[in-house]
Protein backbone atom coordinates (compact mmCIF):
# COMPACT_ATOMS: atom_id res chain seq x y z
CA UNK A 1 0.00 0.00 0.00
CA UNK A 2 3.13 2.65 0.93
CA UNK A 3 4.51 1.60 -2.60
CA UNK A 4 1.51 2.37 -4.35
CA UNK A 5 0.84 6.08 -1.83
CA UNK A 6 4.06 6.60 -3.44
CA UNK A 7 3.79 6.02 -6.93
CA UNK A 8 0.56 8.26 -7.25
CA UNK A 9 2.23 10.85 -5.37
CA UNK A 10 5.11 10.77 -7.75
CA UNK A 11 2.78 10.75 -10.23
CA UNK A 12 0.72 13.95 -9.15
CA UNK A 13 3.82 15.76 -9.03
CA UNK A 14 5.11 14.94 -12.56
CA UNK A 15 6.05 17.67 -14.70
CA UNK A 16 3.24 18.87 -16.90
CA UNK A 17 4.99 19.40 -19.59
CA UNK A 18 5.95 15.78 -20.07
CA UNK A 19 2.19 14.92 -19.99
CA UNK A 20 1.29 17.72 -22.52
CA UNK A 21 3.77 16.70 -25.15
CA UNK A 22 2.76 12.76 -25.04
CA UNK A 23 -1.28 13.91 -25.90
CA UNK A 24 -2.03 15.37 -28.66
CA UNK A 25 -4.44 18.33 -28.12
CA UNK A 26 -6.86 19.84 -31.08
CA UNK A 27 -5.17 22.52 -32.42
CA UNK A 28 -1.55 20.75 -32.79
CA UNK A 29 0.78 20.13 -35.40
CA UNK A 30 2.79 16.65 -35.77
CA UNK A 31 5.09 15.16 -38.22
CA UNK A 32 3.23 11.98 -38.56
CA UNK A 33 5.02 8.41 -40.18
CA UNK A 34 2.67 6.44 -41.91
CA UNK A 35 3.54 2.87 -43.57
CA UNK A 36 2.29 2.11 -46.81
CA UNK A 37 -1.06 0.96 -45.68
CA UNK A 38 -1.61 4.57 -43.88
CA UNK A 39 -1.37 3.04 -40.42
CA UNK A 40 0.14 5.39 -37.94
CA UNK A 41 4.10 4.74 -36.89
CA UNK A 42 5.27 7.58 -35.29
CA UNK A 43 5.32 11.40 -34.88
CA UNK A 44 6.93 14.27 -33.28
CA UNK A 45 5.37 17.48 -32.49
CA UNK A 46 5.88 20.40 -34.47
CA UNK A 47 5.89 23.96 -32.73
CA UNK A 48 4.58 27.55 -33.45
CA UNK A 49 7.01 29.17 -30.67
CA UNK A 50 10.64 29.32 -29.96
CA UNK A 51 11.75 27.30 -27.72
CA UNK A 52 15.46 26.67 -26.02
CA UNK A 53 16.73 23.69 -28.91
CA UNK A 54 14.21 24.06 -31.17
CA UNK A 55 15.65 25.62 -34.59
CA UNK A 56 12.48 27.98 -37.05
CA UNK A 57 12.16 25.71 -40.15
CA UNK A 58 9.25 26.27 -43.12
CA UNK A 59 7.51 23.55 -44.21
CA UNK A 60 4.72 23.96 -47.05
CA UNK A 61 5.12 28.23 -46.66
CA UNK A 62 4.28 28.07 -42.76
CA UNK A 63 6.67 28.37 -40.28
CA UNK A 64 7.48 25.80 -37.61
CA UNK A 65 10.19 25.36 -34.70
CA UNK A 66 11.49 21.65 -34.57
CA UNK A 67 14.59 19.89 -32.80
CA UNK A 68 17.39 18.92 -34.99
CA UNK A 69 16.32 14.87 -33.78
CA UNK A 70 12.89 15.75 -35.35
CA UNK A 71 14.33 16.56 -38.81
CA UNK A 72 16.49 13.61 -38.50
CA UNK A 73 14.18 11.51 -37.85
CA UNK A 74 11.87 12.81 -41.00
CA UNK A 75 14.92 11.56 -42.81
CA UNK A 76 15.04 8.32 -41.34
CA UNK A 77 11.18 7.37 -41.35
CA UNK A 78 11.40 7.97 -45.58
CA UNK A 79 14.81 5.87 -45.59
CA UNK A 80 12.44 3.45 -44.32
CA UNK A 81 10.37 3.85 -46.98
CA UNK A 82 7.93 5.48 -44.87
CA UNK A 83 5.11 8.56 -45.38
CA UNK A 84 5.87 12.04 -43.07
CA UNK A 85 3.28 14.93 -43.50
CA UNK A 86 2.80 17.37 -41.62
CA UNK A 87 -0.38 16.90 -40.04
CA UNK A 88 -3.24 18.73 -37.98
CA UNK A 89 -4.92 17.48 -34.82
CA UNK A 90 -8.76 18.95 -35.64
CA UNK A 91 -10.25 16.83 -32.74
CA UNK A 92 -12.09 14.41 -34.38
CA UNK A 93 -9.22 13.05 -36.60
CA UNK A 94 -6.01 14.34 -38.32
CA UNK A 95 -5.51 16.36 -41.45
CA UNK A 96 -2.58 16.37 -43.36
CA UNK A 97 -1.70 19.52 -44.67
CA UNK A 98 1.72 19.33 -45.83
CA UNK A 99 3.52 16.29 -48.35
CA UNK A 100 7.26 15.48 -48.05
CA UNK A 101 8.60 17.78 -45.42
CA UNK A 102 11.67 15.79 -45.74
CA UNK A 103 12.30 17.67 -49.02
CA UNK A 104 11.59 20.78 -47.46
CA UNK A 105 13.93 20.79 -44.52
CA UNK A 106 17.30 18.86 -44.17
CA UNK A 107 19.98 18.53 -41.58
CA UNK A 108 22.04 20.66 -43.71
CA UNK A 109 19.94 23.21 -44.25
CA UNK A 110 20.41 23.97 -40.22
CA UNK A 111 23.70 23.19 -40.70
CA UNK A 112 24.11 20.23 -39.47
CA UNK A 113 26.21 18.23 -41.33
CA UNK A 114 26.66 14.59 -40.02
CA UNK A 115 24.04 11.55 -40.90
CA UNK A 116 20.45 11.37 -39.68
CA UNK A 117 21.58 8.34 -37.41
CA UNK A 118 24.63 9.74 -35.87
CA UNK A 119 21.99 12.70 -34.69
CA UNK A 120 19.45 10.61 -33.19
CA UNK A 121 22.39 8.44 -31.90
CA UNK A 122 24.52 11.63 -30.43
CA UNK A 123 20.98 13.36 -29.14
CA UNK A 124 18.67 10.48 -28.23
CA UNK A 125 15.05 10.22 -28.14
CA UNK A 126 13.11 11.20 -25.19
CA UNK A 127 12.16 8.60 -22.63
CA UNK A 128 8.43 7.63 -23.59
CA UNK A 129 6.07 8.80 -20.46
CA UNK A 130 5.07 4.91 -20.41
CA UNK A 131 9.11 3.92 -19.89
CA UNK A 132 9.53 6.58 -17.05
CA UNK A 133 6.75 4.94 -15.09
CA UNK A 134 7.69 1.32 -15.70
CA UNK A 135 11.25 2.68 -14.67
CA UNK A 136 9.21 4.24 -11.53
CA UNK A 137 7.53 0.98 -10.60
CA UNK A 138 10.43 -1.54 -11.21
CA UNK A 139 12.32 0.93 -8.58
CA UNK A 140 9.44 -0.13 -6.15
CA UNK A 141 9.74 -3.91 -6.37
CA UNK A 142 12.77 -4.17 -5.62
Amino acid sequence: MKRLAILVLLSAIWPVSANAQGLPQPGDFYLISRNADGEFVGSHKIFHRPSPGLRLVTYCNREYWVRPYTVAWTQLEVERRREVRVEFNRSKGWRPICEQPEQQVTLKDLGIEIAPGDVTDEIGEPEPLATRFSAIGNAFRK
